[in-house]
């Protein structure tokens, strides 16, 4: 259908034009309604609508993907500009008045989630019951992707090198434990070095994750090899293998707690220098940061 345009001025819709630059970074409009939390029909229909509105194509869409026309690059230059300035005006416009409210996005690691997150998070919440909190659990990796991309506000994780672009904080201190099913020959011993682990049986947690890919390294650095048995998804189904007899497994103190903390386990410090683990904030430098954010920052930390 040929591009007419109308001597009627058509209203752009700033909503719009975020999720066009969206896309266009994206390079694909599904992923990009993954990340503005949208279906992919309702962020082509406004799409759509918005080369409707400017009277021209902005993208060529195939199967692989969207790339830009001319003027949909120049579109992509000024929407950029304009979707910062919108954002600056919502942070400004929060840090006024005396009641502090509005969604925050929070990513968070499993050891987070799960040990120590939840009474903060009931504490923040009771404090602040205007603000509302969107929780997403993910690998430490794809927190602090997500903190990059503005994708997240708030982010927690495994201490790790980050960019310049982000600031971080202290969440919690979280050592390396070594979960034994009750009875076990080494369960006499008050801690257990990586090697004497690395003897036995062993039950691996989230092939790829934080955990997975820093026990391989070490075990790596000692010249052995770190071949788990059995390799489950969860923290819980880790303690399970245990449990049955199947081996033993190296889990965040938190998970430990909650998972084996009962007589038909046995918990042992990890003793090495690098067991003593620390999960950290993360987030994306701002100025100013709005008053929902910074306030959940400063209640989280550790």
């Amino acid at each position: 259908m040929p591009w007419i345009r109308s001597n009627v001025t058509r209203r752009v819709d700033p909503y719009s034009v975020r999720l066009f630059v969206s896309a266009a970074r994206a390079g694909s409009i599904v992923r990009a309604a993954e990340q503005e939390h949208i279906a992919p029909s309702a962020l082509s229909r406004r799409l759509a609508d918005l080369e409707r509105a400017f009277g021209t194509p902005l993208l060529i869409r195939s199967p692989r993907g969207v790339v830009l026309t001319d003027a949909g690059q120049l579109v992509l230059t000024r929407g950029e500009k304009i979707d910062e300035d919108l954002q600056a005006l919502l942070r400004e416009v929060q840090t006024e008045g005396a009641e502090v409210r509005g969604p925050v996005r929070l990513y968070a690691n499993m050891s987070a989630v799960i040990g120590f997150l939840p009474e903060r998070l009931r504490a923040f919440m009771a404090a602040y019951p205007q603000i509302e909190v969107s929780l997403q659990e993910n690998d430490t990796r794809d927190v602090i992707r997500a903190c990059l991309d503005d994708r997240a506000d708030v982010g927690i994780g495994v201490d790790m090198p980050v960019p310049s672009g982000l600031e971080t904080w202290l969440f919690a201190t979280d050592p390396l434990q070594v979960v034994l099913p009750a009875g076990h020959a080494l369960a006499k011993r008050k801690a257990l070095t990586f090697a004497q682990v690395l003897e036995l049986p062993l039950i691996g947690v989230h092939q790829g994750g934080a955990l997975d890919r820093a026990l391989h390294e070490r075990a790596a650095a000692s010249h052995r090899p770190f071949a788990p048995t059995v390799s489950v998804s969860s923290f819980d189904a880790v303690c399970r293998m245990v449990e049955a007899g199947l081996g033993i497994a190296v889990i965040p103190q938190s998970a430990a707690a909650a998972y084996a903390g009962n007589p038909r386990f046995v918990r042992r410090p990890l003793d090495e220098p690098w067991a003593a683990r620390e999960l950290r904030m993360y987030a994306l430098r701002k100025s100013p940061r709005s008053r929902a954010v910074a306030a959940l920052i400063e209640q989280l930390q550790g």
